[in-house]
């Protein structure tokens, strides 16, 4: 029964969090982009923070070193990425924009390889991030004679979402402090949020009196924060500890099935080959980068499936 729970949980959160592609994409038409992540993370910060002060001994951080892991991950992990991704999905579809963030993983292993002494790539890591790298370009489809084209800088916008994030993952690593994972998610959500609401009073284009309190709106809205961000990485906290960071990390190329899905039902976009081939081409240099992470994890998978 816990091994399908855990795929039921696998799946819904791929679910939710593929569709929250779409739910971006449907707000966009009512509220001002980085204003629209601003107030996101102004609701899912509140909850996530009662969640931590209730299931943890320790919702606050204490000292420079706990507080610096929240300035890094609200400034890299919920604004930088959270801003490029919603500006950028002005001009891309849920799908592209759901492939392009399933890069995420790759980016991080590469930033992880140059920033951590620790870690370095093999010629096949080095040839899976390469890979992937393809797989954005080919999906992004660029005109030669038309390189500055509203979606290619959508899709441009869009990967700078995903490589702060994969930045900010890897430089929380670095940070020697030890904060329990919700306390470290609610307090960087408030922050990131603050900064949001900064930058988008720094925008001309972007003001309250610009957003329209349409009964869509608000259901982009509460989806997202929600539904996406707060009972979302509830699940995903869940599942990292039941199946591990490299089964867990395998949500992000299941998401981007749900990002198309759902664009395609209730907005109506369309499904390109490049942004399949695309998807295609990341997956395979996400399974380059973590080949040997892949083969450990293998007979493992074969000795649960046996079970069943």
């Amino acid at each position: 029964m816990s091994r399908y729970r855990n795929a039921a949980l696998f799946v819904a959160l791929a679910a939710v969090w593929g569709s929250a592609f779409m739910a971006i994409k449907a707000g966009l038409d009512y509220f001002p982009p980085v204003l629209f992540a601003a107030i996101r993370y102004d609701i899912a910060g509140v909850l996530m923070l009662g969640y931590a002060a209730y299931a943890v001994d320790r919702w606050r951080p204490r000292g420079r070193g706990e507080w610096t892991l929240v300035l890094v991950g609200g400034a890299l992990m919920i604004a930088g990425y959270h801003a490029f991704l919603f500006v950028g999905q002005q001009y891309a579809t849920s799908a592209v924009a759901a492939v392009v963030v399933s890069l995420s993983p790759v980016l991080t292993t590469g930033f992880a390889r140059a920033l951590l002494p620790s870690e370095r790539l093999t010629t096949t890591g080095l040839a899976g991030l390469f890979l992937g790298l393809v797989g954005v370009v080919v999906l992004s489809n660029p005109d030669p004679n038309n390189l500055l084209a509203t979606e290619v800088v959508g899709k441009a916008l869009v990967f700078a979402a995903a490589a702060s994030f994969a930045l900010g993952s890897v430089l929380t690593r670095r940070i020697d402090a030890e904060l329990p994972i919700e306390t470290m998610e609610a307090w960087s959500m408030l922050l990131g949020a603050v900064l949001m609401h900064a930058a988008s009073v720094a925008r001309p284009t972007e003001s309250l009196a610009a957003v329209e309190w349409t009964p869509e709106a608000i259901w982009a809205l509460a989806y997202l924060a929600i539904a996406a961000s707060a009972l979302g990485f509830l699940v995903y906290f869940d599942l990292l500890d039941r199946l591990g960071p490299i089964e867990i990390n395998l949500v992000s190329y299941v998401a981007p099935v749900f990002a198309a899905l759902s664009g395609w039902w209730f907005l109506e976009e369309g499904i390109t080959l490049p942004t399949v081939a695309g998807f295609v081409i990341i997956f395979a240099g996400f399974c380059l980068v973590k080949h040997e992470a892949l083969a450990r994890e293998l007979p493992r998978l074969r000795t649960a499936g046996s079970r069943r």
